[in-house]
């Protein structure tokens, strides 16, 4: 049963290229399965997370994390009334147009876009959806619901020069899809300490240092002290994990009655007052962002990641200019773009979505 302020199943806003809706499925299971599908979805079994794929095969890669993404993002959804659906295909979306070697080779492509346009991995996941994947003969992309695209709108880009965004920026984002914008950063900071410490990179007694994590591995060592290290370091992540999850959904419970919201319209009312519905109350909120600054000092700023950082940049710097110089040896599914989009955005195109593994055999290909 969904909540009355919930995105409903039946009015999704169409699709821009109209087709008829299948006979049993909802719209938004019909985008999910569109998203699971898409070649872009498969590729994010080899794109870096925190570490890249040839350290092991043990830690997170960019498609692990997204489905840790929808589960959780599923989880706050179903417990609040919400859209799971909508929620949950938002979160298997919003990863689709990152790049290869994670955020170092994003920033990359950024710098060298900066005169094209720029580069934007969310900007690109919706570039994916909409017309980079070629799936089906009736449309480009892969024409999914308009609340799916305007859920994908995220993480302060401008989307303003289009209808599209000019809705998303009154309306504000829906409630499911800041369930999956908070549920990709719940997530990643649990699985980026377990993978941090698996890899030796995270020091426990410093980790112990940090509010948040002390408090609740102090209940987790109560519980249960016979338990071997690695276990109660999972089991407090896990319980971690959860306290995230049944805070956002407890304060999202107390600011709807707060704010009086009883149907979807109330929502563009509290969003033009310029009030947040999701989010860490101000004190929870702090340890949360403590936590997220002991990562980002003591894992992503650690000189062995630092070091991959480095690495995957310079592949991305390389094989830009190597394909701008040498366009004719971009696949012709790019190549047929060039003369509407101009050459550097179609390099682009084809450098983001390239897997870590595929990039690096391409890098040593030109380099051999």
């Amino acid at each position: 049963m969904l909540a009355a302020f919930a995105v409903p199943h039946d009015r999704t806003g169409g699709r821009e290229y109209p087709e008829p809706e299948h006979e049993y499925r909802l719209p938004f299971q019909r985008d999910r399965d569109r998203v699971i599908h898409s070649s872009a979805f498969k590729r994010l079994q080899y794109k870096t997370q925190v570490f890249v794929y040839s350290v092991g095969e043990n830690y997170r890669n960019r498609l692990t994390h997204t489905l840790e993404v929808s589960g959780i993002s599923r989880t706050i959804a179903t417990a609040s009334g919400l859209n799971s659906l909508l929620a949950e295909t938002v979160a298997l979306a919003h990863d689709l147009g990152h790049t290869p070697f994670g955020h170092a080779g994003q920033d990359m492509l950024s710098e060298l876009m900066s005169e094209f346009g720029g580069f934007e991995h969310n900007k690109q996941s919706l570039r994916i959806v909409r017309l980079l994947e070629s799936r089906y003969p009736q449309f480009p992309g892969l024409n999914l619901t308009l609340e799916t695209l305007k859920g994908l709108m995220k993480h302060g880009a401008e989307y303003s020069t289009s209808t599209l965004g000019l809705e998303r920026k009154q309306e504000g984002p829906s409630l499911e899809a800041q369930c999956a914008d908070l549920a990709d950063e719940i997530a990643y900071t649990n699985h980026d300490i377990e993978d941090g410490l698996e890899m030796g990179y995270l020091n426990l007694p410093e980790l112990e240092e940090i509010r948040l994590w002390h408090e609740f591995s102090l209940r987790v060592k109560e519980r249960y002290p016979n338990a071997n290290e690695k276990v109660r370091i999972r089991t407090t992540i896990r319980e971690l994990t959860n306290g995230m999850v049944s805070h956002i959904v407890e304060r999202m419970r107390l600011r709807i009655e707060e704010y009086g919201i009883l149907q979807r319209s109330d929502l563009n009312r509290v969003h033009s007052e310029g009030r947040k519905i999701l989010g860490f109350e101000e004190d929870f909120g702090e340890t949360v962002r403590e936590l997220k600054s002991f990562l980002h000092r003591a894992l992503y700023r650690h000189p062995s990641v630092v070091r991959m950082s480095d690495q995957g940049r310079d592949m991305i710097a390389v094989l830009f200019r190597y394909f701008r110089k040498h366009p004719d040896e971009i696949p012709e599914s790019y190549k047929e773009r060039i003369e509407t989009e101009g050459l550097e955005r179609i390099v682009c195109d084809f450098v983001a979505g390239m897997t870590d593994r595929y990039a690096e055999a391409v890098f040593n290909k030109l380099n051999g």
